[in-house]
């Protein structure tokens, strides 16, 4: 039988996908996106708009393969499944059992009985998923965390994640042992909560520490992490291990001290900046993108202005801007409003601050030389990120999944192009 998955949302979503798609390749399903008889769809349900387009997706897929077998997934459907107890689905399930895929569909083709199971408890194990190897990405990820236990006033993953929980330690090293072998050269360790983890006493400092150990994993970059973990310990960290990527996303949501409290964030503005600046006496070149929601409930033009300029202030490399979105059965929903045309004008603003801070950044290494991991080729151009997360497009027919030395020649609208170095093997020369 064929299958194809289709993924929304995030990289802990693109994770799981992955896991489905080899343990379905293993159990001897075949990949085949214009007639499957399998269709699995893993949704989003980090906003508004992510639902919507979650629906839709699993109405046009049904309407356009009515004899397909349906199975749909993940977080919207966790959050609120009656949207689509209706739509004729034949298994349905939410953050749980994915990891149980193939016996679903086995179930499924025995009995020929729908399917339906969505848990609503918070406390929750690990449910245990290993990739071997991504077919979709260059890069390797690594779920080593599910789940939040913050409850930030605006957001509904903590309900349809659950609580904290990590992946055992060493089953971590494992899958990381096995991905380089089958080729992989950098690594993103991903999660919910990723700066959460802790397993028997072991925190993600301790992991970072024995993944750099193995030998040709050159990269390791971490998805996101809040900026209340980056305690000396991790600091310490960054500054001894080198295979860690100079580039750190840290969400901050609001520049704004009323709205940061109004939003139920764990620090303020002082202790933000601090933080950053103790980062960037260690790397000074290193890359720090964030996450900002505009219009939260009571953001007045005055807190706006002052996000602005915190944002200024900062210098991120790169500003991931998302109005905000009411979420049914969160703190914020129950708050008064702001009107859409002013969230949309001041995500307006704030996305051109970024673009401005993004060229500003990348314009720093015109002239450099960098090294490159080389991952698609687009027309004549190989492109390739640095570890420091820039994009470069490099001319010419070069190996993919291959580290080069680069040397930046120019900056177009936020895209770095450069020229081959050196290379030997597939190593840098430096």
């Amino acid at each position: 039988m064929t299958f194809k998955i289709i993924t929304l949302g995030c990289k802990v979503n693109t994770y799981e996908s992955e896991y489905m798609l080899e343990e379905l390749l293993n159990s001897g399903y075949f990949y085949n996106e214009e007639k499957p008889d399998i269709i699995i769809i893993n949704t989003c349900s980090v906003t508004n708009m992510a639902d919507s387009k979650s629906l839709k997706i699993v109405r046009r897929v049904k309407r356009e393969n009515p004899s397909s077998i349906l199975i749909v997934c993940g977080c919207s459907v966790q959050n609120d499944n009656s949207k689509y107890k209706d739509l004729n689905i034949d298994i349905l399930i939410g953050n749980r059992e994915k990891s149980k895929i193939v016996s679903l569909i086995k179930n499924y083709l025995t009995t020929k009985e729908k399917y339906q199971y969505i848990t609503k408890e918070r406390e929750l194990d690990f449910e245990n998923m290993k990739v071997s190897k991504f077919t979709t990405h260059t890069r390797a990820f690594i779920k080593i965390q599910d789940g939040c236990n913050n409850f930030c006033s605006y957001c509904i993953i903590p309900y349809t994640r659950g609580s904290i929980r990590s992946k055992n330690y060493e089953r971590t090293i494992e899958e990381a042992i096995e991905l380089v072998k089958n080729g992989h050269k950098e690594i993103v360790l991903t999660g919910i909560h990723t700066g959460s983890y802790n397993d028997s006493g072991k925190d993600l400092s301790d992991l970072l520490k024995d993944l750099a150990k193995i030998p040709d994993l050159e990269r390791i970059r971490i998805s996101s992490i809040e900026i209340t973990e980056l305690d000396e310990k991790f600091l310490n960290t960054l500054k001894d291990t080198p295979k860690i990527c100079n580039h750190l996303h840290i969400p901050l949501q609001s520049g704004s001290e009323n709205v940061l409290k109004r939003m139920n964030r764990k620090y303020n503005k002082d202790y933000f900046y601090n933080k950053i600046t103790e980062i960037r006496k260690i790397r000074p070149d290193i890359s720090i993108t964030t996450d900002c929601i505009v219009g939260h409930p009571y953001e007045t033009e005055e807190d706006f202005l002052e996000y602005l300029d915190f944002c200024k202030k900062i210098k991120f490399s790169k500003i991931h801007v998302f109005p905000y979105s009411v979420r049914a059965g969160t703190a914020s929903a129950a708050m008064p409003q702001i009107n859409s045309n002013i969230k949309k004008d001041r995500a307006k603003k704030l996305l051109n601050l970024s673009n401005e801070l993004e060229q500003e950044y990348n314009k720093r290494f015109i002239g450099e030389s960098l090294e490159i991991i080389t991952e698609e080729q687009v027309g004549e151009y190989i492109i390739g990120h640095t570890s420091n997360y820039l994009k470069v497009y490099i001319k010419g027919d070069y190996k993919l999944n291959s580290a080069y030395l680069v040397k930046i020649d120019k900056e177009l609208n936020n895209n770095l192009y450069g020229t081959i170095i050196s290379c030997s093997n597939n190593k840098i020369i430096i």
